[in-house]
């Protein structure tokens, strides 16, 4: 195969296209790493590509295409771990491809949140976008999304779409085995540290505490109950509020592991003992989980493979359907729990 020399103008895709006998379609999935094609394809393209010194120019092909090779993150979330995490994944799936990822932090509070998503989609011409939970629990963004003609996923707790634009975890089941563990070492009064009200993850995660404790006829009021907003402050007061009660719970199950770091040092502060006195559980296994002392006993959410997914999806549309979208959690017992005192 001749190659070009210095003085020519640069190939394109068209090139690479027709000297591998492939559609532009065909050398773009090549490109972007796509499961669809086989090896003998592959090989081939990526020989002509190499042989060629084809360089993509994403600018040009955004030009044609009317779109950037650019995914959107769009979040309202205080849980910063969680949002890192899944950032993460999207960056592990686009590794090696074209596409760039652009994050996009709003208050879903404040007064023209449709109007601002609407102008950073438009203006930054998105490929897809990806929206992390509580935003993507409300329907009504998916019709801006329709509108606007823009792929994209949801991340969630439960079943929030069809397995195209969504990624799921089990937050009820996995709460629910939580619960399971602590009663089976004998805590029969154990605490619920909620997440925010409006979440459908604190939702979920509630009622897989209410369930458990249900089923074997244990106590699930409210003043079993505090609020937290998913932050280390918020666990540390949630978990005074428990502790200082005449009849405290022997165990506290905190909706994250950031709370759950709270609770640990408000009964510290407290002179009590944990587990001794009192057993922790989390929920996300993120980095605190395993350096905070002692070690704390956690569900283990996958938000990075969620976020990994999630972008899949947008990248190779031919395949988001088939692309992993419930994601099962893990339960990891520590040493911040253990059988309640006599």
């Amino acid at each position: 195969m001749a190659t070009r020399g210095k003085g020519d103008v640069k190939p394109t895709i068209n090139d690479v296209a027709r000297l591998s006998g492939v559609s532009k379609k065909t050398v773009s999935r090549v490109i972007n790493r796509s499961p669809l094609l086989n090896h003998a394809t592959r090989e081939k393209v990526e020989a002509v590509i190499a042989e060629l010194g084809y360089v993509p120019n994403p600018q040009a092909r955004a030009l044609a295409l009317r779109h950037n090779f650019v995914l959107g993150m769009i979040y309202d979330n205080p849980n910063a771990q969680m949002v890192l995490n899944f950032q993460e994944g999207v960056l592990d799936a686009i590794r090696e491809t074209e596409f760039a990822l652009v994050i996009h932090p709003v208050d879903r509070h404040k007064t023209g949140l449709f109007d601002d998503i609407r102008k950073f989609i438009e203006q930054q011409r998105l490929y897809g976008v990806m929206i992390l939970p509580p935003l993507s629990e409300d329907d009504a963004f998916v019709s801006l999304f329709d509108e606007l003609g823009c792929r994209y996923v949801r991340m969630g707790s439960a079943e929030l779409d069809d397995p195209a634009h969504l990624v799921q975890s089990n937050d009820r089941q996995a709460v629910r085995e939580a619960i399971e563990f602590l009663i089976e070492q004998g805590h029969r009064r154990i605490g619920l540290i909620e997440g925010p009200e409006g979440f459908r993850s604190a939702l979920e995660r509630r009622e897989g505490w209410r369930e458990a404790l249900q089923a074997h006829g244990l106590p699930h009021g409210p003043e079993l109950t505090a609020r937290g907003n998913y932050t280390f402050e918020t666990g540390l007061s949630a978990g005074a509020q428990l502790l200082d009660q005449a009849a405290p719970p022997s165990a506290i199950f905190a909706s994250n592991d950031v709370m759950a770091a709270g609770v640990v040092h408000a009964a510290r502060e407290r002179g009590l003992e944990v587990p001794g006195d009192v057993s922790i559980v989390g929920f996300d296994d993120t980095a605190i989980a395993a350096t905070i002392w002692p070690p704390l006993t956690t569900v283990r959410w996958p938000i990075r493979s969620m976020g990994r997914s999630a972008a899949r999806k947008l990248i190779h549309p031919d395949l988001a359907a088939k692309e992993q979208s419930q994601f099962p959690t893990e339960f990891v017992p520590r040493a911040s729990t253990a059988a309640p005192k006599a």
